[in-house]
């Protein structure tokens, strides 16, 4: 089968690299000038040092780069069976390529966009056809992060989501099926993971670096929330919040915050400048390791995180073991929330939830039903 990517940023190269790798032939195609030739380069020295790690030998390398067609010509992606959509996150943009896309391939033809936040309904309303459209939400970077998140919208027919689902499978790839709403599993329960720690630090209850501590030392989170927003980039980080937080007319649990809005604005968008929430051209602050101080952190974060996984499942955004499996396998999380909110006791975190919402009378902080249903009933997730 014939895989074409549309879009040769880092995503859409990684899903080239994937599916060429996996032996299909591939079209990967970009407009933009320079973006296909940088694909190339970029691609070529990531292949080089899988061959200097042993992973590939130079001979495979050769084949998979041999796969790809880099195109600039719209056109060279007919005789797919798979369109991957992995451009701008700019719904009109999206919505225009895809009454293109729609105009080229056959009507077998599956049509995928890679969106991490917008609407897979409003994407297929451009086509004629939107029984063959469905979300494939990649993880980054596409090539090593498992996940991928399979979202089917209103219009997608059983065919194209179990066929969509099979050829990601067959690529090695852990999915989870999703409903159709902002920020779809990981996007959406993660939130709080950045939210609450700007809160935290916007309080004046500690800095960065202890926060990142907390969360990594005492949690077993791989990185802190200020380090992690760092190296997603702080306007991708802010421009997705935003997106959920309008998405979800204005929820409060999904307000953006004003430090990281004014980061952006400064241009401190983390690694990719040299300076998001730390300086990455002079040495980092210490922690202040109280541990008493950490727990509390951690705990506050902990509480956020699980009661808006427990609201996807009241909200049957998925299955109790997709929204565990896409937070240990999308973003590292060191437990699946809702077995690690049995561990706690879910009393505990109902009881932190409360007062929390007691103190600020927010509505950020108000429980999850079903987490109320089930310390009630005196129930576990598992």
């Amino acid at each position: 089968m014939k895989i074409s990517v549309i879009g040769a940023g880092t995503m859409g190269t990684g899903i080239a690299q994937i599916a060429s790798t996996k032996g299909h032939e591939v079209c990967l195609y970009d407009s933009f000038e320079g973006s296909i030739e940088n694909a190339k380069t970029s691609l070529e020295k990531i292949l080089n040092r899988l061959v200097e790690k042993e992973r590939i030998s130079s001979e495979e390398k050769e084949n998979i780069i041999n796969r790809i067609n880099f195109s600039e010509k719209l056109e060279d992606i007919k005789d797919s069976g798979l369109v991957i959509e992995a451009i701008i996150e700019n719904l009109k943009i999206k919505q225009k390529i895809f009454s293109k896309i729609e105009n080229l391939v056959s009507e077998d033809c599956i049509i995928s966009s890679n969106t991490s936040s917008l609407s897979i309904a409003s994407i297929a309303g451009a086509c004629k056809n939107a029984k063959r459209v469905v979300g494939i939400h990649f993880f980054n970077p596409a090539p090593l992060m498992p996940l991928v998140e399979i979202i089917p919208a209103v219009q997608t027919s059983d065919k194209t989501l179990n066929a969509a689902k099979s050829i990601i499978d067959e690529w090695g790839k852990v999915t989870v099926i999703v409903k159709d709403t902002p920020g779809f599993i990981v996007n959406r329960v993660a939130r709080p993971f950045y939210g609450e720690a700007l809160r935290i630090y916007e309080e004046g209850i500690t800095d960065f670096a202890t926060i990142d501590w907390a969360l990594k030392e005492i949690g077993g989170f791989r990185m802190g929330p200020f380090e992690l927003m760092d190296y997603i980039g702080n306007d991708i980080n802010y421009t997705v919040t935003e997106s959920v937080f309008t998405s979800f007319y204005f929820d409060p649990r999904y307000k953006p915050s004003f430090t990281q809005k004014r980061m952006m604005e400064a241009g401190f968008l983390g690694r990719k400048s040299g300076r998001g929430y730390y300086d990455y051209n002079s040495e980092f602050p210490k922690a202040n390791e109280d541990r008493d101080l950490g727990k509390q952190i951690l705990w506050r974060v902990l509480s956020m995180l699980i009661n808006e996984a427990t609201d996807a499942l009241f909200l049957n955004i998925a299955s109790k073991e997709d929204i565990d499996l896409a937070m240990t396998k999308g973003v590292n999380y060191p437990k699946g929330l809702l077995s690690w909110a049995d561990e706690l006791g879910l009393s505990n975190v109902l009881n932190q939830l409360e007062e929390l919402y007691s103190e600020y009378g927010e509505d950020r902080y108000r429980p999850s039903p079903l987490l109320r249903r089930m310390v009630k009933e005196n129930k576990t997730f598992y």
